[in-house]
């Protein structure tokens, strides 16, 4: 007996076997050959251009390994990741607070809000580090005191504008801006409701926030975050522009000196995308985190789904009206 006897039905009521071929019992997919050949001309595509950079002497390659691990472009990569948290972190915390600013009742506080994320949005991060840098130039004096009234204290302004928190200051408030608007929409994405139940049991409306809307909102605020982070680390080369010691700039410092340009700018390339990575790993794992308890739902419903296919009859198999009545 064959395997095709085997699988052919009995005979219907009117005496005429089923096709197998029919029964979609025996249905699968449709083999997609067209994919597997894309497949295989990507692959050949990128091997031979990985082949092509590995052979080409003009990247001098050993010049990368003698200076991937050199004292100074680790410094400057410490500098990076160093400007990179600090920044990252005061531009959520200053986020957040516009970005509730933003939400709030008050249209003082709206138009505010406004206006700082229109204009540090509109203007370009290069420039703002640039007056931060050169602030001593417009205001030669920092004054803390009354408006239009007596001065308690003052700091030389070159005393207090180091390279170093001008790159800090410019990044941070640019990155706010940003964060504000990524963080306004993650909140508008959580349904009223969830506040309005808060609310009916006493919590108030920054308790709320915290314990209620925050936490569901983080799923829609960590990807574009975590998109921000990676660009803020890149970001962080613009600071070379006013001699803070990044990863770039002792990039450039060395190539300076021994005019090897291309494997030195390799050399930041390496550590740029070697970072990158490691941000998305970790990007990743955060995602996986906050959205455990929609993947949780979904993996029980498709757990459901089978349970009840597998005791579910087959529609095909089952006998029509007219069969049942003519038996």
């Amino acid at each position: 007996m064959t395997d095709n006897s085997l699988r052919t039905k009995p005979p219907d009521a009117h005496g005429v076997a089923e096709d197998p071929r029919r029964n979609v019992e025996f249905a699968h997919a449709p083999r997609s050959y067209g994919r597997w050949v894309a497949w295989i001309v990507v692959v050949l595509i990128a091997i031979d251009v990985l082949w092509n950079v590995a052979r080409n002497p003009n990247f001098e390659w050993h010049v990368v390994a003698q200076w991937f691990t050199e004292g100074t472009v680790v410094k400057g990569l410490g500098v990076t990741l160093g400007l990179t948290l600090v920044s990252m972190l005061l531009g959520v915390f200053i986020g957040l607070m516009l970005a509730i600013a933003r939400l709030s009742q008050s249209q003082l506080l709206r138009r505010l809000s406004g206006l700082y994320i229109w204009f540090f949005r509109g203007t370009p991060l290069l420039v703002q580090l640039l007056f931060w840098y050169n602030m001593s130039t417009l205001f030669p004096r920092v004054v803390l005191g009354i408006p239009f009234g007596p001065e308690y204290m003052s700091w030389n302004t070159n005393d207090l504008i180091t390279p170093l928190t001008a790159a800090i200051a410019g990044l941070a408030l640019n990155e706010a801006a940003y964060m504000a608007e990524i963080i306004r929409a993650g909140l508008l994405s959580v349904d009223n409701g969830q506040a309005e139940t808060a609310q009916a049991f006493g919590m108030s409306r920054g308790r709320a926030l915290r314990r209620v809307i925050i936490p569901q909102a983080m799923r829609s605020i960590i990807p574009p975050t975590g998109n921000q982070l990676i660009s803020m680390i890149k970001a962080t080369s613009l600071v070379s522009v006013i001699a803070m010691g990044d990863l770039l700039y002792s990039v450039q410092t060395i190539y300076n000196r021994t005019f090897e340009v291309v494997p030195m700018l390799m050399v930041s390339v390496i550590w740029y995308l070697l970072i990158t990575s490691v941000l998305n790993v970790g990007q990743s794992a955060i995602e996986r985190y906050y959205a455990r308890g929609t993947s949780r739902s979904g993996s029980a419903t498709k757990r459901r789904q089978a349970s009840g296919e597998e005791k579910a009859i087959p529609i095909v198999n089952q006998p029509t009206r007219s069969q049942k009545e003519e038996r």
